[in-house]
């Protein structure tokens, strides 16, 4: 028999390819792949795609939003009827809200929302999924952050704190879990192009597309990288930049905040 997998975040971006590149690693030893977002169709039809191009990899579709515990609870006992046990956790689901600091009427419930998805929703999952995680062959938790963790940037302040909250609690887990036999890879990407990030108003360097962040996550994956980031030309920069001094990081980027323009043309007028 061969790995059982849970994708939860599959439905679009990353997530999507992810899945067909994950099927592609499961195919050989016909393993199990369970897919998961809030959109039913568009898991079904990755699911019956994926079944074409792999048909000795199963696909199981369980539709959950990653907020909702019944229908995480009921997706666990899902796998648990299936396979009995879950080989590798994969937490992809995430969303992105920005604040701007130049306006007095944010909604500030933006922050309930992104950290309930980005982190406290992955959270509970995986400690509702860590006794089938103890049964699993080749046991993992494989999270999805992101780069935005290396230095503090502006308009990020739900989505960095969420993210960084999660790359920290990932950091924590890969310490205690090791004993157990529970192995624990991060991934932090730059930019890539999906259906978030184009909602985005500003340039974004290194832009990747979905398909080559899915081919680079699994080959970090299978390298068994404690920290998969990309594009490294990106990344690397990023994380030489978030070891300067803070206050030198601070107003390096407080002059790529859209304050800073704002005040500039404020004080020329």
């Amino acid at each position: 028999m061969g790995l059982s997998v849970w994708l939860v975040g599959a439905s679009t971006g990353i997530g999507y390819h992810l899945a067909r590149e994950l099927a592609a690693e499961l195919a050989p030893e016909a393993g199990h792949l369970f897919i998961s977002a809030r959109s039913a169709d568009k898991l079904q039809a990755l699911a019956d795609d994926i079944n074409k191009s792999f048909p000795k990899v199963s696909v199981t579709v369980l539709p959950l939003d990653i907020t909702d515990a019944p229908a995480r609870d009921s997706a666990l006992q899902q796998i648990a009827d299936t396979t009995g046990s879950l080989d590798w956790l994969v937490l992809n689901a995430g969303t992105c809200e920005y604040i701007d600091m130049d306006r007095d009427d944010n909604d500030l419930d933006m922050y309930d929302r992104v950290l309930d998805t980005n982190f406290h929703g992955p959270v509970r999952l995986f400690h509702a999924a860590l006794p089938l995680l103890r049964k699993g062959r080749d046991p993992r938790l494989v999270g999805i952050s992101s780069s935005v963790t290396f230095s503090p940037l502006p308009r990020a302040q739900a989505y960095g704190a969420s993210k960084a909250a999660f790359t920290y609690w990932l950091g924590t887990m890969a310490a205690d879990l090791k004993p157990l036999g529970i192995r624990v890879q991060v991934v932090s990407p730059g930019f890539v192009d999906t259906p978030l990030t184009r909602r985005n108003d500003f340039k974004m360097p290194f832009l990747l597309s979905a398909e080559d962040a899915g081919k680079r996550i699994r080959k970090g994956i299978r390298r068994q990288q404690a920290h998969i980031h990309f594009p490294k030309r990106f990344t690397l920069g990023l994380r030489l930049f978030g070891l300067l001094p803070l206050g030198w990081q601070y107003a390096l980027n407080s002059k790529l905040s859209r304050n800073a323009a704002k005040a500039k043309s404020r004080s020329a007028d």
